[in-house]
């Protein structure tokens, strides 16, 4: 018997199992990790004494691959997997992805679009009387009526349109342990609207203090109505002073409880000392694994949640403000049992987060009364209230890098600079330096126009220089040649042409040359995908320009690589657009010459990080009168969402936000959706 989670009927049988309590299907291949939503819900459904198995990417075309573990005792449990379906098949263009970090292989097209409708109405034809519960980053973040950026229009609900019984949104274990419960019990229909963290549809509403927004209806015939409904399920996602929202569907009603409350240290604890094998289900060694692992494998989950607020990230609508941290002990423990793996080399490659440097919360307010209501943490202007301590955090990395078997620790989770900034902590960014970074520091300014970042919730040009001047200054003291990666992002809402040029100027001026950009995708459930959709700021009700048309949004992209000849054409025709000609020409601070010079191609120029000297084919400098050459620069983003390829605010290693399934960059790193119901 292996010790992984039953996948096939020989893994009941060698248990003595005549029939599970739940089976699991999910979107994504099934990897046992602490990092991979399917396998966390998995083992603490297990570690509950219940009994799981898992199908994973099944033949959504045939009903029978869902009958593979028999009908389920209690429940069927359907997820898309770590990202949304839509996000993890398309880019911002619309363009069909190459592969899926998510399968066996990398190879894409193991699962159908909109995933977790496919295949919880194939649970339902399967076994029509066995509840079908849904849940993950897909079901999470579309569980209202929602604009979906891949069909141009206002969707249903998600609970509604996948006729499943209960969504789980946000992380799932208290909510499916005690959806599990209800289940064994026989309570469950009279339990739902008394368990946090889940929606339901129900014909009336049930007395009590709810917050009724605009209809399906209403939001999908007004962007008006769209905006105040999202400002209205946006005020209500503290689980201390959040109410119960409802939304109208047709005859029915979409409710959502208050959202879970956050789990103590010591849940924390006890969800990543679940037995996890931490790696790939032996049946994909043929196809060499599942990419996504790789970022991840020797990587630890410090903490849950952010209160970093960005616009167009989902965490905090999925994870929310308040930080859930591990206890120094549980990490440890978790370290040595990486040490004593095999195929362990002496690097733990990651130990954070959402955000690296959030170890704790934002302010002891928050542990008895929520996060505050209509104000942000830490950007545009840190909280007088932020506690901006990196002792804790520092002091971990201190005990994991002395272990016996580690060589080094690295920091790869995205690293909040201007909460490094308020805490005015010189001696966090030299140890950083010093121990923790592997020749690059990935940051992500995603722009510097103020009024660009002001609408994302970031910090500005002011704090990104001070923060570079303070690594620059590091690493000269400490004899290294590391370098700042900076994220950056194109058409962003709020971002005009000129904010464009702001940001290819600045890019000049600095010496950086990104050789792979993001554009801003609209995923479900984000104040800026509300911002895309209505071109109004749901918050305080002002319009907002949103740079749609695929050439505006091409023209932005463009002069974030102003130096690519392939470039040449948007760019100059942006220039004009914008009456910058002051910037055509063969002068210090043009961007592009009168005419192009130089060999077309798409390829970004060669020059290194900060500085390091490069130079390709295929780049104009007109800075030497048009010569080929590419100016000392940044590589920029290793792009891609998970796995990295990049958009969602994303970047979140590995198709996370997370992944930021900021969704904004399925690639880079972290997923950002560990942990959740899936």
């Amino acid at each position: 018997m292996n010790n992984f989670l039953v996948t096939e009927p020989r893994d009941m049988q060698e248990r003595g199992w005549a029939e599970l309590d739940f089976v699991l299907i999910s979107g994504d291949a099934y990897v046992d990790h602490p990092s991979f939503a399917p396998a966390v819900i998995g083992r603490y459904l297990e570690h509950k004494g219940y009994r799981v198995g898992i199908i994973a990417q099944p033949d959504w075309n045939d009903v029978n691959s869902f009958k593979l573990l028999g009908k389920p005792r209690l429940a069927s449990l359907v997820t898309a997997g770590n990202l949304d379906s839509m996000l993890n098949k398309f880019t911002a263009a619309k363009k069909i992805r190459r592969d899926d970090d998510y399968s066996p292989g990398g190879e894409s097209g193991h699962r159908p679009d909109r995933a977790t409708l496919v295949y919880a109405n194939r649970m339902k034809e399967a076994y029509s009387d066995v509840p079908v519960i849904i849940g993950g980053i897909e079901a999470s973040l579309r569980r209202f009526a929602h604009y979906d950026y891949w069909s141009d229009t206002v969707r249903r609900s998600i609970l509604q349109d996948a006729k499943a019984d209960v969504l789980i949104y946000g992380m799932g274990e208290l909510q499916i342990a005690e959806l599990a419960d209800a289940l064994d019990s026989g309570e469950f229909r009279e339990s739902l609207p008394n368990i946090r963290g889940i929606c339901y549809m129900d014909k009336d509403i049930f007395e009590g203090d709810y917050v009724l927004t605009p209809s399906f209806e209403d939001v999908k015939a007004d962007k008006q109505a769209f905006a105040k409904a999202f400002r209205l399920q946006y005020d209500e996602q503290d689980p201390y002073y959040g109410h119960p929202i409802a939304q109208k569907h047709g005859d029915r009603y979409l409710i959502q409880n208050t959202p879970a409350l956050p789990l103590t240290q010591a849940q924390m604890d006890e969800i990543y000392t679940l037995p996890f094998t931490r790696t790939w289900h032996p049946r994909y060694d043929e196809k060499g694994g599942v990419p996504a692992l790789s970022e991840v494998q020797f990587s630890l989950t410090s903490q849950r949640g952010c209160f970093g607020s960005c616009s167009f990230c989902a965490i905090t609508n999925h994870q929310g403000r308040i930080i859930q941290n591990r206890s120094h002990e549980s990490l440890i423990d978790e370290a040595k049992t990486m040490i004593d793996m095999d195929n362990f080399k002496g690097y733990i490659h990651d130990v954070g987060g959402p955000t690296a440097n959030f170890r704790h919360l934002a302010c002891e307010k928050q542990a008895k009364f929520g996060a505050c209501r209509g104000k942000t943490c830490a950007a545009p202007i840190p909280c007088e209230r932020l506690n901006t301590s990196h002792d804790d955090y520092l002091s971990l990395l201190r005990k994991l890098r002395k272990l016996k078997g580690v060589k080094k620790v690295f920091v790869r989770s995205g690293l909040r600079y201007d909460y490094v900034l308020a805490d005015n902590n010189k001696e966090f960014v030299k140890e950083l330096c010093e121990f923790h970074v592997s020749g690059q520091l990935k940051v992500a300014p995603e722009h510097i126009s103020n009024r660009v970042t002001t609408m994302m919730g970031k910090a500005g040009k002011k704090e990104f220089l001070k923060f570079k001047q303070w690594f620059e200054e590091a690493n000269r003291k400490l004899g290294k040649k590391q370098y700042l990666v900076p994220y950056f992002m194109s058409s962003h809402p709020g971002c005009s042409l000129e904010d464009a040029i702001e940001l290819a100027e600045f890019l000049r001026d600095q010496h950086m040359y990104p050789e792979q950009v993001q554009d801003f995708i609209p995923t479900p459930g984000s104040l800026s995908t509300a911002m895309y959709y209505t071109g109004i700021n749901p918050l305080d009700g002002r319009p907002v320009y949103v740079a749609k048309k695929g050439r505006d949004k091409a023209k932005q992209r463009a002069l974030m690589q102003y130096k690519n000849v392939g470039n040449y054409d948007l760019v100059k025709e942006a220039l004009i657009e914008a009456g910058r000609q002051d910037l055509i020409g063969f002068g210090p601070q043009c961007l592009i010459p009168p005419r192009p010079i130089g060999k077309s191609g798409n390829r970004a120029s060669g020059a290194g990080p900060q500085g390091r000297p490069g130079g390709r084919a295929g780049n104009i400098d007109v800075g030497t009168q048009g010569r080929q050459g590419g100016r000392p620069g940044n590589q920029g983003r290793n792009g891609g969402a998970r796995g990295n390829r990049s958009n969602d605010s994303g970047r979140a290693n590995n198709r996370q936000n997370s992944n930021r399934q900021n969704n904004n960059r399925p690639s880079g790193g972290r997923k950002r959706s560990e942990g959740s119901f899936s």
